[in-house]
């Protein structure tokens, strides 16, 4: 008989711990996340949005989410036409399996065009002041025809009043050829802010001190492109550690080793010298997230089991713990803790998309408790 644990992982305990449930828990938790079922404010609006094209169910995707209680924030990228927002919300008390996504914090701040709007959101940090980080690259269209509308930005909303408490604007920090990808956030013992975000195609972290309101690009060594890399995507991860001395864990996908940098080290701007190689990778990996605090979650690409490894130990496969057995049809492009002091993990058929081959009913997206299947 196959069982299902519900890996419980404790972000404050950096420990993985399971709870086992059965088959109609892991469904009455696991919520589908679909472009047919958003929230317009009236009827009209929603047809005048399908008739003028800026409104394709099919063409909407959600690839990166955070949690908090019950609510999880959502990114959908403008990655094709029709996309009429690129933030939302939808709660997991929602007893549809299929819950409304609710454009937030307003339909105001999803306007294409306005760039004191949200234009395509790739990447989304929430911090432990309850502030939600926001990766806005300013370009859509992405995979058809990009282009961009806005420089790029991110910005914060206080997600228990919606209100934006942040707006930083990124162009003087990147050039025309950047590529932001990833964004983690990360506080100092005495409480300043600093937001991380990575530039793929320049080899670069840009690391923004929130409260000086001051930027700077940090170019990264060659060694990172070891093993003939492409500059493709880079990663990011926060590694909290309770001294304090937290790490900033990236590697390309196409690299064929994981390093990391003290965040300390990061803020000063330098890395000659402070850059660790963590370890050879076996094969390309997808970094999924963290659960908070030590414990790293990834997948080979095109695999779809997830696994973890804490990085308090050596990256060596006999450190990696299996933690989901993937799903054929579906690979996961982000790991999250969450509701019930889960591990959430967001799964969709992201390479169906990509080539344009979803049919009409669109991405299948799931968010679901990570699991893992054993023999009983």
């Amino acid at each position: 008989m196959r069982l299902l644990l519900a890996c419980a992982l404790v972000a404050a305990c950096a420990a993985a711990a399971s709870a086992s449930c059965d088959k109609e828990l892991l469904n009455e938790l696991s919520v589908y996340v679909n472009g047919n079922n958003i929230n317009f404010p009236c009827a009209s609006t929603e047809k005048i949005y399908k008739k003028s094209g800026l409104y394709i169910p099919k063409n909407i995707i959600a690839t990166r989410v955070q949690i908090s209680g019950s609510d999880v924030f959502v990114a959908t990228p403008r990655l094709r036409e029709g996309v009429p927002f690129t933030l939302s919300k939808l709660n997991l008390k929602d007893k549809d399996c299929a819950p409304t996504l609710v454009p937030w914090p307003c339909w105001s701040q999803q306007e294409e065009g306005n760039c004191d709007a949200l234009q395509s959101v790739v990447d989304l940090f929430l911090d432990v002041n309850d502030i939600l980080w926001v990766l806005d690259v300013g370009i859509v269209n992405t995979l058809d025809n990009p282009i961009r509308r806005c420089a790029p930005k991110v910005v914060g909303y206080n997600i228990k009043t919606g209100k934006l408490v942040k707006s930083i604007d990124l162009s003087g920090l990147v050039c025309a050829s950047s590529r932001l990808q990833y964004l983690v956030v990360d506080y100092t013992p005495d409480g300043k802010c600093y937001l991380y975000v990575s530039d793929a195609a320049t080899r670069a972290i840009l690391v923004y001190d929130i409260t000086a309101n001051r930027g700077f690009r940090v170019v990264l060594p060659k060694a990172v492109l070891l093993g003939g890399a492409n500059r493709d995507v880079l990663y990011l991860a926060l590694i909290r550690r309770p001294d304090n001395n937290n790490l900033i864990v990236f590697t390309y996908l196409s690299s064929c080793r994981l390093f990391a940098i003290k965040s300390c080290n990061l803020r000063r701007g330098s890395v000659n010298g402070v850059v660790a190689d963590v370890g050879p990778k076996n094969g390309k990996i997808v970094i999924l997230g963290t659960d908070g605090a030590s414990n790293l979650f990834f997948r080979s690409k095109g695999g779809s089991d997830i696994y973890m490894w804490n990085a308090e130990t050596c990256f060596k496969p006999d450190n990696f713990q299996l933690v989901q057995h993937g799903n054929d049809c579906r690979l996961a492009t982000q790991v999250v803790p969450g509701y019930k002091r889960l591990m959430w993990v967001i799964e969709s058929n992201f390479n169906d998309y990509i080539q344009n081959q979803v049919g009409c009913l669109g991405a299948q997206v799931v968010l679901h408790p990570l699991v893992k299947s054993c023999e009983d």
